[in-house]
């Protein structure tokens, strides 16, 4: 495999440049919102002119963390921009990065500060760990940067601190997680895998579509799942939410229509839809003002 590549995260904070300074540079406010990091420590200087060299821990679970050591190397200020270098290493075996570099810029902008960032690091493990790394590992590592700048982002411009900016997305995340299952569990078990479960006789019921019946329910439960799919994939837009709640009102309508005595059965159709209903609601409360990598310019180059 060939070299590995640099990873690229850009935002636009709307602030001023000493704030923006302040959070990335504070090695105490820094841990508290990137993700890469969980302790960030500056070590004395001897001199005044000593590059400044800092320990870095990263929890990574079941009681394991990697640390590792940085040094920045440079601080340069031109032209209004400032841009802070550094390099980075671990010595630690577990640990995939071996030694890396890249820096952080800062530039004015019309609406704030353009603050982005380029980066780049070598591994162990020679040819697995490379390969780990570019389909894995990287693309995760990209991903944090990007959803930790844009925590940055609401914690300066909207005083979001970085421990409420995790719990809103797990929040968000939880609920996406189980609306997709139900769209999903609901299309492919009681229509697809097991029709003659009561579905099939619900539409037989409606007395509309004699002799379709099966290739009817197939449809719809192909179709569920496929909105299950769009729902993932648009988890961030308004509209999915709405559309979600518009269909879940449909089918419940229909299902009165079909069968008005399964209201009355225990779990019927309307605990489940309005629970589903009460969800969508949620994903649009914290779809807003909840971080999101998407929120940034970033990739692999």
């Amino acid at each position: 495999m060939g070299k590995s590549s640099s990873i690229y995260v850009e935002t636009i904070v709307k602030t001023d440049m000493e704030t923006l300074w302040e959070y990335t540079q504070n090695p105490e406010l820094h841990e508290q919102w990137d993700l890469r990091f969980s302790t960030i420590k500056y070590l004395p200087k001897k001199h005044e002119s000593e590059a400044q060299r800092f320990l870095y821990t990263t929890k990574i679970g079941f009681g394991l963390s990697i640390s590792g050591e940085g040094e920045a190397v440079g601080t340069r200020i031109h032209n209004g921009e400032r841009t802070s270098s550094l390099k980075f290493w671990s010595d630690q075996p577990i640990s995939l990065i071996k030694k890396g570099s890249g820096y952080w810029k800062y530039t004015p902008h019309k609406e704030g500060i353009r603050f982005y960032t380029i980066y780049h690091y070598e591994t162990r493990f020679g040819f697995m760990g490379k390969v780990f790394d570019r389909w894995m590992f990287r693309p995760i590592m990209a991903w944090a940067t990007a959803w930790s700048f844009d925590c940055l982002r609401l914690w300066i411009e909207k005083k979001i601190h970085p421990l409420y900016s995790v719990q809103r997305s797990l929040i968000h995340l939880l609920v996406v997680f189980t609306l997709v299952l139900i769209w999903i569990y609901q299309g492919l078990v009681p229509k697809l895998l097991f029709p003659d479960s009561g579905e099939l006789e619900m539409i037989k019921d409606l007395q509309l579509f004699a002799g379709y019946e099966s290739f009817l329910l197939s449809f719809i439960g192909f179709s569920e799942i496929l909105f299950g799919i769009f729902l993932f994939l648009f988890r961030r837009t308004k509209w999915i939410y709405y559309w979600n709640i518009g269909i879940i009102l449909f089918l419940t309508l229909g299902a009165f229509a079909s069968d008005p005595t399964v209201f009355r059965e225990p779990f019927n159709p309307v605990t489940l839809n309005v629970s589903v209903i009460i969800l969508s609601f949620i994903g649009l409360i914290t779809l807003r003002d909840t971080a999101s990598a998407s929120n940034c310019k970033w990739g692999i180059k």
